[in-house]
């Protein structure tokens, strides 16, 4: 069977996955490290600052038997693909970022924590290049959203984040930058689409996951 070891940073993203994987991908067995300390010291320090660690959960996913690694943390993405792991290593939002560009060239990111942009804007820089395509990326910060994240309010959460995608204007497409924000696509009322990583993600690590 397929192993595939997900990093995470919140252990709200276990179940979720595991449903995913129980719809579309029930071949593939999954593995989660959750470390919720990585995000807390990307955040405050920067993602280059937590690489030596990313490094390690990455070693010992291989260690237990992964084929491949699955990065679902936005903020950390960069650093888990440029890691040098002996298997792929790939990025939740990658995928979504690719759909994106397909859309069009105005993307509005919205993110409930601040050191999300910087990653995800260059993600979508890369996959614009990639596809030939133009770019303009405006960043939204919801920013009195993770309050309620972090208090078990998954509700509020997504709904608040559904209200800033439904005062979005002059966009093209919406990316909801981090997993976490997948919810709010159940409440949104706006015709823009609204784009989020954890299943088509899930996708592509499924697929490097068979092949290794």
């Amino acid at each position: 069977m397929a192993r595939l070891a997900l990093l995470h940073t919140s252990p709200a993203h276990v179940p979720v996955f595991d449903a995913l994987r129980d719809a579309d991908h029930p071949d593939v067995e999954l593995r989660h490290f959750v470390d919720e300390e990585l995000l807390s010291r990307a955040r405050a320090q920067g993602p280059d600052a937590v690489a030596d660690d990313v490094r390690a959960v990455l070693d010992r996913a291989v260690a237990e038997g992964a084929t491949a690694v699955l990065c679902t943390c936005s903020t950390l993405g960069a650093v888990a693909e440029e890691a040098g792991a002996p298997v792929p290593v790939l990025r939740v939002d990658r995928p979504m970022a690719a759909a994106a560009v397909a859309v069009g060239p105005r993307v509005t990111v919205l993110a409930t924590v601040e050191s999300t942009f910087g990653p995800t804007a260059e993600l979508l820089a890369e996959e614009a290049e990639r596809a030939g395509r133009p770019v303009t990326v405006r960043p939204v910060l919801v920013d009195d959203a993770w309050a309620h994240f972090t208090a078990g309010d998954t509700d509020a959460y997504a709904r608040r984040v559904a209200a800033a995608a439904d005062a979005v204007r002059d966009a093209d497409v919406i990316v909801l930058a981090q997993a976490s924000m997948t919810p709010a696509q159940d409440f949104v009322r706006t015709a823009v689409p609204v784009l989020s990583s954890p299943r088509p993600g899930l996708a592509e690590g499924a697929r490097a996951a068979r092949r290794g």
